[in-house]
């Protein structure tokens, strides 16, 4: 298979860009983005590369934009994978490499439709633009956040945006993501005493104390979720306590958790119903919170109808609307628009060894945003 959409993802998967490198990816773009037209403003925070690409049409039109990233997560042990993971390969009708699904296949998706779409129609109505950074995958403070932060700023307007996560499943388009849950993580730490195992009055083990809260916390039921919502959930990711010795009875048990949260739960209250737990069991304890993202919903409307047209166009699939799934940065691109709607290839295979993309899925999902973009940025002459 050749086309101008893969060849600009072999090219993006070939740049080793581990976050919060870019590799390169982005000067490629803008290559090829002020070959038609865009004005490119680089805007790097830290050691992060961001870019901000426009290209204006008609006055009184909407502004479009789609959002991605360049960076991708490390590889993981090398001799697992079957080819080099900065090495695209074709093999089995599938596309190989690091970046493949998340996200590398979306950026040049987007970025050859925004091509085709400005050759063919130059006197379009509104603005086309491109939000692309390299800290997605990291801590995500110097990216896309940093960016609308600096565009809310000079008061600049965002009416739709396309954020390329593969939120596909089974077949291309079958699930775009309309909004995401939240997420809020606490680092819970139980004062104990240290001591020795043989002489237990002696000391206070702050694991045993933990044990009957920490058994109540997992089944903790925060809410039942609405139409548009899973119900919170809550996962315990880390815990650590002792010194290595098999002997010694620990002074500090330090326990890390996460909640995904819906718009049926706020921020303070899942704090207090958690500290009221461990206030119950007299726990000598502390937890620090840290909120990555609050949740953001999209009803159905002007963008996702487009979208999903497009999609019922090229593929004949039916796509469902769907909250699931982890954060991405959709979540501070909704605090700038109002319409943000998530929809890239499926991600069966994101963050994994030997991470693919089928070849059959690329000219559709080009083909779809090409087809939104039209429906959305109308030709003035028309």
């Amino acid at each position: 298979m050749n086309s101008a959409t893969l060849d600009l993802i072999s090219d993006l998967i070939s740049r080793d860009s581990v976050t919060p490198r870019d590799g390169g990816c982005q000067e490629v773009l803008i290559k090829r983005l002020e070959a038609i037209g865009f004005d490119c403003e680089r805007m790097p925070f830290g050691e992060v590369t961001n870019l901000w690409a426009t290209r204006q049409g008609k006055a009184g039109g909407p502004v479009l934009a789609f959002a991605g990233h360049t960076d991708v997560v490390p590889p993981g042990p090398l001799e697992q994978w079957r080819f080099p993971p900065f090495q695209p390969t074709q093999a089995d009708g599938l596309l190989y490499g690091r970046g493949a699904a998340d996200m590398k296949t979306s950026v040049a998706a987007f970025t050859v439709a925004a091509e085709e779409f400005v050759n063919a129609h130059p006197d379009f109505s509104g603005t086309l633009a491109l939000l692309i950074t390299s800290d997605e995958e990291g801590p995500s403070v110097n990216g896309t956040c940093k960016v609308v932060e600096a565009l809310r700023a000079r008061g600049t307007a965002i009416d739709y945006c396309i954020v390329g996560e593969p939120t596909s499943v089974g077949e291309l388009g079958d699930m775009i993501k309309n909004g995401r849950r939240g997420t809020l993580s606490g680092r819970l730490s139980v004062r104990g005493v240290q001591g020795h195992v043989a002489y237990p009055h002696l000391a206070r083990n702050p694991i045993h104390e933990a044990l009957p809260a920490l058994a109540e916390l997992v089944a903790m039921r925060f809410d039942e979720g609405n139409a548009y919502y899973l119900p919170t959930t809550l996962q315990i990711s880390n815990t650590h306590a002792g010194t290595g010795a098999g002997n010694v009875i620990p002074g500090l048990l330090v326990v890390d958790f996460n909640l995904r949260f819906s718009t049926e739960s706020t921020v303070d209250q899942l704090k207090q119903r958690i500290g009221a737990l461990f206030d119950r069991h007299a726990i000598d304890y502390t937890i620090e919170w840290t909120l990555g993202g609050m949740p953001f919903l999209t009803a159905p409307g002007a963008l996702s109808e487009a979208l999903s047209r497009a999609i019922f166009k090229e593929t004949g699939v039916k796509t469902e609307l769907s909250t699931s799934g982890g954060t991405s940065d959709g979540r501070f691109i909704a605090t700038l628009c109002r319409q943000v709607i998530e929809f890239g290839p499926p991600n069966a295979t994101i963050h994994k060894i030997d991470e693919h993309v089928a070849l059959r899925f690329i000219e559709p999902l080009k083909n779809i945003y090409r087809d939104t973009i039209e429906e959305l940025l109308p030709d003035a002459t028309a």
